[in-house]
């Protein structure tokens, strides 16, 4: 196992496990993120600050692995996110989403770049309809 896939592995596991604090140290101050709809967020504190609000809106959250891949300097995960909706869910445009209750499974895949023993750049790719949908909450 190669330095990438090591730090891509600690960063899943601390957010996981909900230590905010040190997923943010897995991070260089100046690491890039790229969410599903293209907006950057830039080190690890808003990297993680975008973040939050799934693992907060879903404490029960787990995550199972498909296929974890590594090459030179760039970590890939495949996955399934599953959670119950049991907090409100802050979206990016602002709003509040309140608890629906319900639970959910949804495909996700993470391409991460490590140097230097951190994270430098982080693309994330999720299914955000299909949750909306698994929530009842659907745009029309």
């Amino acid at each position: 196992m190669g330095e990438a896939r090591t730090v891509m592995d600690a960063m899943t596991r601390a957010m996981f496990d909900g230590d905010m604090e040190r997923a943010k140290s897995m991070y260089s101050t100046d690491a890039i993120g790229v969410a599903p709809d293209g907006s950057e967020f830039k080190g690890g504190h808003e990297i993680v600050e975008f973040l939050s609000p799934f693992f907060r809106a879903f404490p029960d959250a787990e995550y199972q692995a498909i296929a974890q891949l590594e090459s030179d300097k760039t970590a890939i995960d495949e996955g399934i996110f599953t959670g119950t909706h049991t907090e409100p869910m802050e979206a990016l445009g602002g709003e509040t989403i309140p608890p629906t209750n319900k639970r959910i499974s949804m495909r996700s895949c993470d391409v991460a770049t490590v140097e230097g023993g951190k994270i430098t750049e982080h693309h994330f790719y999720f299914d955000m309809l299909s949750m909306l949908e698994q929530l009842g909450i659907s745009p029309s």
